[in-house]
């Protein structure tokens, strides 16, 4: 229910006569603090979101509906992490707190100045009034009460009820457990969902890897992307559609505007690989009238791809071979690779864990010799030495597809390395092995391995393959690429997307005949 235009009017003359009330006001605010109220004002981080979990009920603070207009009513409601459901307290000073709703930037606001027992706390716009400032008074386990400003009154569901959508109001503040919250932080983790590896800070997420993703649900005419990146490209897609391309956006919100009146599924991915930066994502924003609702659920299948930059998509979308630093970065699209294509058409969620230029034991042309595509396996931030990527554990992958090799033996050995073509094939081999084994101890007895196979490093991945099914592993597999037909009309003879679609095709096809029990 909707409480409006009565208010306005309501309002109107309760400013008229504040000079003459707030005496009054201060001094129930200074003495009329209850049961519990010498309490301390509780440890909040006003840069962060909170959802406000109710002691007696163990649901949360909610705004009915996740309307956005002056009026819509406080509930509690199960848990959902949507933006409706998260605050930020706004310090207002004297140990007090406006708390903002992160769908609608409005706060909670004690509806129509009342000082009543059963009040409703409904959200408004920020106007700094008393009514719509709290303190947090400390209560045992880490919960706290919000006390009104002007009424000295508590937030809380009145009776102690536990049923969805029950009222949130004001009352005598008697220490109770329905008057009791417990914040609990969250991030852009809440509304948002990846399978990418990265690293949850809060307000942002960080991370390195090509194709990293982040899906969403706005409603309303626009939905604004906060990054800061000024290394890597992304696309924004809408219900489907890329509907903007952003090119090393830098620090800022960039906005979509324009869009149906409606519930839209948002897309942000990230194009092209650059692991010498540090990418950060600080969610979705609704444009006026709308709101971020609930992150869609995870998909069930999980796929993993491990490989250099032809699994990274490296200058898929160019027309030459021939590709200056910037044609590069502006051509490769991790998005349209064999990996993101193969996930979409069997409905997985993916990580595209690719490091251009890189090999099992060697990398391109002998380059970089202290370092292989092992030594940034582990990390989330490839740029930070020593980083190692902590899985949240809902990353439990039923297929990792290995395609490392090409930059192994792609290029003659030159004069220095320390390898001849015999003791470079055993180490790879050796690595091959090594790799495989880590594989299965981080991910388990279930999870089926793909090795991929190409030209001159075929017969190895063969080798390597035959060991471990000879030794009892019956779910790892030898996938040969098959060449033919494609035009390698990428940047520096790379796949193009022409390419990818192909490789995708069949990939999927081989995939769909495996028992992979999904």
């Amino acid at each position: 229910m909707m409480l409006r235009t009565v208010r306005s009017r309501r309002r109107r003359r309760g400013r008229a006569g504040a000079l003459i009330a707030v005496t009054a006001l201060l001094a129930v605010f200074l003495t009329g603090l209850g049961a519990a109220g010498t309490a301390q004002a509780a440890t909040v981080d006003p840069n962060a979101w909170y959802v406000l979990v109710n002691r007696a009920s163990g649901k949360v603070l909610d705004v009915q509906g996740a309307d956005t207009g002056d009026g819509a009513r406080l509930v509690q409601w199960p848990r959902t992490d949507g933006a409706n459901q998260q605050f930020r307290f706004v310090d207002s000073g004297d140990g007090t707190y406006r708390l903002r709703a992160r769908h609608s930037g409005k706060v909670l606001d004690v509806y129509q100045y009342s000082t009543a027992d059963g009040a409703n706390i409904v959200q408004w716009g920020d106007t700094g009034g008393a009514n719509q400032q709290f303190r947090a008074a400390d209560s045992p386990d880490g919960h706290l009460r919000l006390i009104s400003r002007h009424s000295a009154k508590a937030v809380g569901v009145p009776g102690g009820s536990v049923a969805d959508g029950a009222g949130v109001v004001q009352y005598a503040d008697s220490g109770g457990a329905d008057q009791q919250w417990k914040p609990v932080r969250v991030g852009v983790l809440a509304q948002v969902r990846t399978a990418g590896r990265v690293t949850d800070a809060g307000d942002t997420v960080r991370y390195s890897w090509p194709g990293v993703y982040f899906e969403g649900r706005v409603r309303g005419t626009g939905v604004g992307v906060v990054l800061d990146d000024r290394a890597a490209d992304y696309d924004v897609q809408v219900d489907g559609a890329t509907v903007a391309t952003l090119v090393t956006p830098g620090a800022g919100t960039r906005w979509i505007n324009g869009l149906s009146d409606g519930v839209h599924d948002v897309r942000l991915v990230k194009r092209n690989d650059s692991p010498w930066d540090v990418s950060a994502f600080g969610g979705f924003l609704a444009a006026p009238g709308g709101a971020v609702l609930s992150k869609p659920p995870a998909r069930h299948r999980q796929v993993e791809f491990i490989g250099d930059s032809l699994t990274v998509g490296y200058g898929n979308l160019s027309t030459s071979h021939d590709c200056t630093g910037d044609q590069l970065r502006r051509t490769t699209d991790t998005d349209v690779s064999y990996g993101a294509l193969t996930a979409r058409q069997l409905d997985a969620d993916y990580q595209i864990n690719g490091y251009s230029g890189l090999g099992m034991v060697r990398n391109f042309n002998g380059g970089s010799p202290d370092v292989t595509y092992r030594s940034f396996y582990d990390r989330a931030l490839l740029s930070v030495s020593g980083d190692v990527w902590q899985n949240p554990g809902t990353w439990r992958p039923q297929l990792v597809v290995v395609n490392l090799g090409t930059n192994d033996f792609s290029t003659p050995v030159h004069a220095g390395e320390p390898w001849t073509p015999d003791s470079l094939a055993a180490a790879y081999r050796d690595a091959y092995r090594d790799f495989l084994k880590e594989l299965r101890t981080r991910y388990g007895a279930g999870t089926t391995f793909l090795a991929v196979g190409s030209g001159q490093y075929a017969g190895y991945v063969q080798q390597v393959v035959k060991e471990r099914t000879d030794a009892g592993d019956g779910r790892v597999r030898y996938w040969a690429l098959d060449s033919s037909g494609l035009d390698f009309q990428g940047c520096d003879w790379h796949y193009s997307a022409h390419d990818d679609r192909i490789i995708a095709d069949r990939l999927t096809s081989f995939v769909s005949g495996l028992p992979m029990g999904w």
